[in-house]
């Protein structure tokens, strides 16, 4: 099988390569543009979307970077990789690894749930699979988008109403253009934080279809939404708008303190990663002979596995920091 090594990232020690590593390394697969996936690496294997969101978001992707496409497999000294869509942001990809040792699979973050502005996650079998795990527990089971969707115009179509302003909070890169997508027929106009624009600019030039929107001004707020990232809850901008009401796009919406500790007044179970009956099911149809667990319930979806008499473990196991399997 092949070797994985867990302590400060991913390393697959027989081929020397790292996968999702934040840290500068000689060799690396980045399997999105997300900021806790990516890093400034001497060589990169990658999509050209992710090469072109990590270069919007200020990371440095070197020209000699080796760009793949959906489907395309690369031969290099001692292993091959094949790049297939995650179905979690625009250039998101898996990777399956190929050597002497045996196949991998490594998904970084992925979904299975078919989403309005990214291609769908597809599924390849391995002999190992290393998989996020952010939503492990059986609670986590996320209604179909279209519910999500209508829950989402209910509410800024009566804030509107009201003669209030709806705010909706959805990270830069992803979530925002899921939402935005997800309202081209809704008959909203929508008003985007520059952040969000300049991801959604290259999602556009992608062929993505979206529902009117412009770059946010105050003066454009009356019978808009207001799409905001997170982080820019308490920013001057929406502190001067006094009649606004507020919802949070988030998986963790399911979560029934979910409105008080994001402090929002709605919230609402848009996400861009696997619930767990996804995540149960992608192993099912993966079929690997073995399963490691990374991020959010690793431990409790590996002993889940287990039970079900599927070798799994966690990477994240406070007895297993520095872990070789």
């Amino acid at each position: 099988m092949v070797e994985v090594e867990h302590g400060d990232g991913i390393f697959l020690p027989q081929i020397a390569l790292w996968m999702d590593s934040q840290r500068t390394r000689d060799f690396a697969f980045v399997s999105h543009a997300h900021s806790d996936h990516t890093g400034s690496h001497r060589r990169a294997i990658l999509t050209e979307g992710t090469a072109r969101l990590m270069f919007a978001r200020g990371k440095r992707v070197k020209a000699d970077a080796h760009i793949l496409d959906y489907g395309q497999t690369m031969d290099f000294e001692n292993f091959r990789i094949t790049l297939v869509p995650a179905g979690h942001v625009h250039g998101s990809a898996q990777g399956l690894i190929e050597c002497e040792a045996g196949s991998l699979l490594y998904t970084g973050d992925f979904k299975l749930r078919k989403g309005a502005s990214s291609p769908a996650a597809q599924i390849v079998h391995a002999e190992t699979l290393v998989m996020e795990t952010t939503f492990g527990l059986p609670r986590y089971i996320f209604p179909p988008l279209e519910e999500v969707v209508a829950q989402v115009v209910a509410f800024c179509n009566e804030t509107l109403n009201a003669k209030e302003v709806p705010v909706l909070f959805a990270y830069s890169l992803g979530k925002a253009q899921e939402i935005l997508a997800a309202l081209a027929n809704a008959g909203l106009s929508v008003l985007l934080h520059d952040s969000v624009e300049k991801i959604t600019a290259i999602y556009r030039d992608a062929g993505v279809a979206f529902a009117p929107h412009e770059v946010f001004s105050a003066e454009k707020i009356p019978g808009r939404v207001l799409l905001f990232p997170p982080h820019f809850a308490k920013s001057a901008e929406l502190r001067a708008i006094p009649n606004r009401r507020t919802a949070m796009l988030t998986g963790w919406a399911l979560d029934p303190s979910a409105i008080y500790r994001m402090g929002c007044d709605r919230a609402f179970p848009l996400s861009d990663h696997a619930d767990y009956p996804d995540l149960l099911r992608f192993v099912e149809q993966v079929n690997p002979a073995r399963v490691l667990t990374l991020h959010g319930f690793a431990n409790e979806f590996a002993r889940d596995l287990r039970t079900r008499g599927i070798e799994a473990w966690s990477l994240l196991g406070a007895n297993q920091l520095d872990l070789r399997l």
